[in-house]
């Protein structure tokens, strides 16, 4: 649980902030943070590209200039408001995820997108958003005794559950171990004992060969290929041999801007989306990519602070779950280009390409942002 000794010391007071107080309470440096990173994401598309602005740079930059004013525009919306409309935006969020199992476009063997006023979108990267604003105001008020009650878990387990059921059957098993790793941590944040997930974490390893007989081909391919990558280096095993190749042929400076070997020759598998951090470490070398993970942790530490310097539990929670998702993305798609977890489809925020995954966060960050802005402000005893 986060700690409340930690939330400041002065008695509540409801402030009514002007548009201007809350723009400047906006953390600015965050919001640096953020278009530093959304930049390093232009030049790697750029590069990926063969040096050229178009199909991705410049395609990925206007939908982030448009995200970015959402973001600010999110910021301003006190949280309270926001709060309101939890249970709402996840009973969307569930809806999303059934038209996109009946409607959605199918690729790759899998529904995950969908079409809505000619914008494709991936509902379960907001659902991920969702679920942590639904959980954030039902564990709003909870007492450590309601906490130990089985029957009071239980709808939370469910909201989780339900969620995570819909995405495997898209099928994106990745996505939907993220959306499950969210809901726990958020659980973990409200006060909820770890060894009740420990319980858990045992059945699901005593199952787990059950599980792995219950995969998609391609899903077990990925798992035989991350043991051993040599057995097909042509086919299942490419991707990941191909990608060290590039990590290790930057050494410490790079081999410079636009004349990485693995990019340039189109080595690379999906460079522009998967692999893009691949790109980095060949053109910049081990100093790039440090920097860039640097950058990857600030904007996570900031996250994580502005949930332990918020004053209501709702807050808290909502920037608690924020941070874990952007932690997630960064940590499942680093790992996965460095072949220490098997290939899943997850793409490294604000550098990959793509629409639904840059939107996503970025509405999660206009929601951390309105709870930082709002950090101190009174909640009334209303439920929602």
């Amino acid at each position: 649980m986060i700690p409340e000794r930690i939330a400041p010391l002065r008695p509540f007071r409801d402030r009514s902030f002007g548009l201007m107080r809350k723009f400047l309470r906006i953390n600015w440096l965050f919001v640096l943070c953020v278009c530093l990173l959304a930049g390093v994401g232009y030049t790697a598309l750029y590069s990926a590209a063969g040096g050229a602005p178009v199909p991705y740079a410049n395609s990925q930059l206007f939908r982030f200039i448009g995200a970015l004013a959402l973001m600010l525009g999110i910021a301003m919306v006190d949280i309270r408001q926001i709060a309101k409309i939890s249970w709402p935006a996840y009973a969307l969020g569930v809806v999303l995820l059934l038209v996109v199992m009946k409607f959605g476009h199918t690729g790759l063997g899998a529904k995950r997108w969908m079409s809505v006023g000619g914008m494709e979108i991936q509902p379960s990267e907001l659902m991920k958003l969702f679920l942590t604003l639904g959980l954030a105001a039902y564990f709003r008020r909870a007492t450590q005794e309601r906490l130990n009650e089985a029957l009071f878990l239980l709808p939370a387990a469910a909201a989780i559950l339900l969620p995570v059921g819909l995405i495997l059957k898209e099928p994106n098993l990745g996505t939907a171990v993220i959306t499950a790793m969210i809901g726990v941590t958020v659980l973990l944040g409200a006060g909820v004992r770890w060894w009740k997930f420990a319980i858990v974490l045992g059945v699901m390893l005593v199952a787990a060969p059950v599980l792995y007989h219950h995969l998609h081909d391609y899903q077990r391919a990925r798992i035989t290929t991350f043991m051993n990558p040599g057995s097909d280096p042509l086919g299942a095993g490419y991707n990941i041999i191909q990608s060290k190749i590039a990590l290790g042929s930057g050494g410490l400076a790079g081999q410079g801007y636009l004349h990485g070997t693995q990019n340039q020759l189109n080595f690379l598998p999906e460079k522009q989306t998967d692999f893009v951090f691949t790109i980095i470490a060949e053109e910049f070398g081990f100093l790039g990519s440090m920097a860039v993970l640097a950058l990857l942790f600030s904007i996570i530490a900031m996250a994580f602070y502005t949930a332990v310097s918020c004053s209501h539990a709702y807050g808290r929670l909502v920037a608690l779950g924020v941070g874990t998702n952007f932690f997630l993305y960064c940590f499942v798609n680093l790992s996965m280009v460095m072949g220490l977890i098997p290939v899943g489809g997850v793409p490294l925020p604000l550098i990959s390409y793509g629409g639904s995954a840059l939107t996503a966060v970025m509405l999660g960050f206009g929601v951390l942002m309105s709870v930082h802005v709002h950090r101190d402000v009174e909640f009334a005893n209303e439920e929602f």
